[in-house]
């Protein structure tokens, strides 16, 4: 596999990282955001091969037996979660950098499968009380699923001091304009 480079941006779900990986995605079009795999269902406007490659549990465990992938997990139960190996290739041989948006065990697997080639970005709501305000203003989670969420946050957030740069979500115009500056500056040099 010719690899480049590759960006890796983590974060506890409501940190506003879904916003921020599409605002660097605009900025910065020598990145290309890596696709993932995933057992979950489709959500309404999703598309294959656009948002998620979807499949079947027996399909995924399939891939996962073929080794085509360079990190997956369960990351809820029964939901795997994974990154292909030629979802990478693709994007190396269009001349880009892939930018892998995943959770923090994913991340720190792909950190350690690719030292010195990666980057990898933590990003952090600015408290554990302001990442409950966003995620109940979603209008998304039930009660068990909040409690969920935040529990599985806090766990994640032990982990932000294996990631090679920490960013506080706490001003979207600043976060942005860091993540960029982080983003070109590794990809530049």
């Amino acid at each position: 596999m010719a690899q480049g480079k590759i960006i890796i941006v983590t974060a506890p779900s409501g940190s506003g990282k879904t916003t921020l990986v599409k605002r660097l995605l605009q900025e910065c079009d020598y990145i290309s955001f890596s696709i993932s795999a995933c057992t979950r269902q489709p959500r309404p406007g999703e598309v294959h091969g656009k948002d998620y490659y979807f499949y079947s549990e027996e399909e995924f465990k399939k891939l996962i037996d073929q080794d085509a992938f360079i990190e997956w997990e369960m990351v809820y139960t029964g939901k795997y979660y994974g990154t292909l190996e030629t979802e990478l290739e693709r994007i190396w041989s269009a001349g880009k950098t892939p930018l892998v948006d995943i959770d923090v065990k994913g991340a720190l697997a792909v950190q350690q499968k690719f030292p010195g080639i990666s980057k990898s970005i933590f990003i952090e709501a600015p408290s554990i009380e302001e990442l409950r305000n966003r995620l109940l203003k979603r209008g998304t989670e039930t009660e068990a699923t909040l409690k969920e969420r935040i529990e599985k946050a806090e766990y994640e957030l032990s982990f932000a001091p294996d990631f090679d740069a920490i960013l506080i979500n706490d001003d979207l115009e600043k976060a942005t304009k860091t993540l960029i500056e982080t983003v070109k500056s590794f990809v530049e040099s």
